[in-house]
């Protein structure tokens, strides 16, 4: 597939590239050349992750894929060394920022996604992970992360944590 310079800065572009490390877009060209329809998307990180040599990977997950992240975790050790923080991590009441609560009638910890950053800033994470974390909270883990962040699985609640499958659903699709 080629390219084309539609916004006719590609000189720039390029510049950018050079005048930082590009081992990221090198070793994403490699795992995408090497693997293309052959491993999924869990298999491709761990690849990445292994060829940027990176050591010690974060899990940052929402309580409500908590299962999925525990198997992930599994998977994910048997490479590296792996800190996961849930995203009720302090336990905060919502009634401290005068946030709004599912159920108004009982106590309520908020999400903590500068909190999940924080605890892997101190482990010194090479790479952070998100698992599910709401629509801005991922906004704010991936703000306060010191290392680079991947997302794994997005949280739809309605279609199964498939966001595609409102494009893919004439259902969904006339609804928008």
């Amino acid at each position: 597939m080629s390219g084309k310079d539609c916004l006719e800065n590609k000189q720039e572009i390029k510049n950018l590239y050079q005048e930082h490390e590009i081992s990221v877009i090198k070793t994403a060209a490699r795992i995408e050349a090497e693997y293309y329809m052959k491993k999924t998307r869990i298999e491709e990180t761990i690849l990445f992750s292994m060829k940027m040599n990176y050591k010690k990977i974060g899990l940052a997950f929402c309580v409500g894929l908590e299962k999925e992240s525990k198997e992930i975790y599994n998977i994910f050790r048997e490479y590296f060394k792996v800190y996961s923080a849930c995203c009720k991590i302090c336990g905060i009441d919502k009634t401290e920022f005068e946030l709004e609560k599912i159920d108004k009638k009982r106590e309520e910890a908020m999400c903590n996604p500068m909190g999940q950053a924080s605890f892997f800033n101190e482990k010194k994470t090479d790479l952070n992970i998100i698992i599910g974390l709401c629509i801005g909270h991922d906004i704010l883990f991936t703000e306060y992360s010191n290392a680079p962040v991947t997302t794994l699985a997005v949280k739809d609640r309605i279609l199964a944590h498939n966001p595609l499958g409102a494009i893919y659903s004439n259902y969904y699709r006339d609804r928008f």
